[in-house]
């Protein structure tokens, strides 16, 4: 049966998952996304390359990162996972421009702590000042390897399209000729180039950018329809189908979670 508790303290968001039927469908994140495989293998696709994450695997995923995501086989697959905000990484570190995570996957004992006790001090309702504590021993770590760099900036016309879609109102409607006459590319070369560049259509990723919108509201209001409005869905049936593609589990359920 598949299972998905999260868990919010410090600005982090900890997730405690179990699969076996269930597959996250192509998306990406604002947030950096750092787990632990715990029981079987993570297989997922990343820049259209295959990769598995096995049994005390470290998994890195940077922000707008797209992916997919199921268990390998039959066995099922458990795993934990911290999302970060990049603002958070970029005051703790004093930089403007995003730290790239440079391997999706690695093996490391010392790593891995850091993150499982992350982890655990989350899950538990520990001290938020011990979450802190932790969250900058995580990212120490992380910067006194050979994970990181700095980050190098995307092709400049998507850079623009992300601009122009993050202006856009996430209440109304994405206009694909309008970013288009701003950028004068045809409809089809643009979605073919972002595409390319992405790994997902601009208005892919324009939900996207809705559902962690929603998300947001949630973690600060506490309420579900109030994202609905907010973002522009149709009702909360078309919210939660949108954010179980990427979060595993319903807004819905996901509100219950952070409340309780």
């Amino acid at each position: 049966m598949d299972k998905f508790v999260y868990k919010r303290s410090a600005g982090i968001t900890a997730l405690s998952a179990q699969i076996s039927d269930f597959e996250y469908k192509n998306h990406s994140h604002q947030e950096y996304a750092i787990g632990v495989t715990l029981r079987g293998i993570q297989h997922y696709h990343l820049k259209g390359n295959l990769q598995l994450s096995y049994p005390k695997g470290v998994m890195l995923f940077n922000p707008e990162q797209t992916h997919d995501g199921r268990a390998y086989d039959k066995i099922g697959l458990e795993y934990i996972m911290l999302y970060i905000e990049p603002q958070m990484i970029l005051d703790l570190l004093e930089k403007k421009d995003i730290v790239r995570l440079l391997e999706p996957v690695v093996y490391s004992s010392k790593l891995r702590q850091k993150v499982l006790s992350l982890f655990s001090a989350i899950s538990n309702e520990s001290d938020e000042a011990l979450c802190y504590d932790l969250f900058i021993s995580l990212i120490e770590s992380l910067m006194q390897t050979d994970l990181s760099t700095d980050y190098r900036r995307d092709d400049t016309v998507i850079r623009r399209a992300k601009n122009i879609i993050h202006q856009t109102n996430l209440g109304s409607m994405l206009r694909i000729d309008d970013i288009c006459n701003e950028l004068d590319l045809s409809k089809f070369q643009f979605i073919r180039f972002f595409k390319m560049h992405t790994g997902i259509t601009p208005y892919q990723y324009f939900l996207n950018l809705k559902v962690d919108y929603a998300k947001r509201i949630i973690e600060t209001y506490g309420d579900v329809y109030l994202a609905v409005a907010m973002c522009g869905f149709v009702d909360l049936t078309h919210l939660n189908k949108l954010f179980k593609n990427v979060y595993g589990t319903t807004a819905f359920d996901y509100m219950s979670h952070i409340k309780s």
